[in-house]
C-alpha cells in the first residue's frame, strides 16, 4: 500500500503516549481534583492507554476515569443515511468542580469536541476542561477549538484521511495518512 504514509510508528506511538502522560502528571499531579474522560468510541482507546500508563507513572489508583458517548449530541445525528450506533457511557462520578481532561484520538473539525462538551454538562459543571488529542489536524477546523495536549500535528488537506490504528484492534499501534480516495476504495482497511 504505497499510497499511505506512516506518521507515527509503534515505537514513536509508545513514546508519544508516555510524553502525554508526563505532561498530564506535570499539570494534574496525583489527579486529586482532576479526571480523564474518553470520548466514545475512538477516544476511549487512547484514554484507556493513558489511564493505564498514568496509574503506573503516578502511582495513583484513585484516578477518576469516564467514558462518554456523544452520539445523540452530534449536530449531524439526524442527517445521516444510516443510523449511528451509540456506545456505552460509563461515568460513575460527577465532574462538578473537577478539572476534566477530555480525550479523543483525532482533532479535526472540532464538532466531536463540541458534542462532548454538551454531553459532559449532564455530569455537572467542571472547574475546567482541557482537551488531549493524539493527532491534531490543524487545517479545516470548523469551530474555535484547540487541544491543550497534542501527540502530533498533521497539516493535511481536506481530502486526506488520518487513521489511528491500535494494537488491540488492528495488530499494530500506528498513525497513518491516506489520500481520501485511496482510503475509501481500499477494502483491506
Amino acid at each position: 500500500m504505497s499510497h499511505r504514509r506512516t506518521i507515527l510508528t509503534s515505537d514513536h506511538f509508545r513514546l508519544t503516549i508516555d510524553r502525554l502522560c508526563y505532561q498530564l502528571i506535570e499539570m494534574h499531579n496525583q489527579f486529586e481534583d482532576s479526571c480523564i474522560v474518553g470520548i466514545q468510541p475512538r477516544g476511549v482507546l487512547l484514554a484507556d492507554r493513558l489511564v493505564k500508563r498514568l496509574r503506573v507513572l503516578s502511582g495513583s489508583e484513585r484516578l477518576r476515569y469516564g467514558k462518554l458517548d456523544i452520539t445523540f449530541y452530534r449536530d449531524d445525528f439526524r442527517l445521516r443515511e444510516t443510523p449511528l450506533k451509540a456506545s456505552v457511557t460509563k461515568m460513575e462520578f460527577l465532574v462538578e468542580n473537577l478539572n476534566v481532561v477530555l480525550v479523543d484520538d483525532v482533532l479535526y473539525t472540532g464538532r466531536t469536541v463540541q458534542a462532548a462538551l454538551t454531553a459532559l454538562q449532564h455530569y455537572g459543571r467542571p472547574r475546567s476542561v482541557e482537551l488531549l488529542a493524539l493527532v491534531d489536524r490543524r487545517f479545516n477546523r470548523h469551530l474555535p477549538i484547540q487541544a491543550d495536549f497534542v501527540g502530533t500535528r498533521i497539516d493535511a488537506v481536506d481530502e486526506a484521511y488520518v487513521r489511528v490504528e491500535w494494537e488491540e484492534q488492528d495488530g499494530e499501534d500506528q498513525v497513518l495518512l491516506f489520500p481520501y480516495k485511496h482510503f475509501a476504495e481500499d477494502s483491506e482497511i
